[in-house]
């Protein structure tokens, strides 16, 4: 379960100092700190579970969802969570493992956000098709076809199959607010 810094003093009032008695529980490992004031105190939650509570408003996508969805075949290693407005990339680690945060579009932000349950912990998750709208507009700018297939083909190794799975016109829908070439040479790629 996540405390607060702030619930964990109210439930440690009757102590002469709950906020030793706080860092005690951490060295114990009954509470596990996830960023300053944030604690879980089940070490087998899973991580993706924690990422929009450690920095948001944010949800999972980019390599993290496509791996999730089994549209890429590698294993991914951090969760990775969009967020907007912050003007930077944010990186945390703790015991649950790294997490990384990167701006999308204000515009497109709140679109195709799917919210999931998995035992008491809700969370937040792009879309198939969005996942792959925010992995390439944070890609670096294909100059053709023939270099975005290389990219998601041969670098994230997506199959042709998986990307024509996706629905062509809910992405040409999002890609519109992205103002991104990629999305538009990934437009021009699934309608041939």
């Amino acid at each position: 379960m996540l405390k607060t810094t702030s619930i964990l003093i109210n439930e440690y009032r009757r102590y002469q100092s709950p906020r030793n008695k706080i860092s005690r529980a951490a060295d114990k490992g009954d509470l596990i700190p996830l960023v300053r004031g944030l604690y879980e105190t089940d070490p087998s939650v899973p991580g993706f579970l924690l990422a929009g509570c450690i920095y948001g408003p944010s949800y999972l996508s980019f390599e993290f969802a496509l791996a999730r969805y089994g549209l890429i075949r590698d294993r991914v290693y951090a969760y990775t969570s969009a967020t907007f407005g912050k003007k930077k990339k944010k990186q945390y680690r703790n015991a649950f493992g790294t997490y990384l945060y990167r701006d999308v579009p204000d515009a497109v932000f709140p679109m195709d956000i799917l919210i999931r349950k998995e035992g008491e912990y809700y969370y937040q998750i792009a879309s198939p098709e969005k996942a792959l709208c925010d992995t390439l507009y944070a890609a670096a700018v294909f100059r053709n076809k023939a270099e975005l297939r290389t990219y998601l083909f041969d670098e994230i190794h997506m199959t042709e199959s998986s990307l024509m799975e996706l629905d062509g016109d809910r992405i040409e829908e999002l890609a519109e607010g992205y103002h991104c070439t990629n999305l538009k040479l990934l437009e021009r790629l699934m309608r041939n």
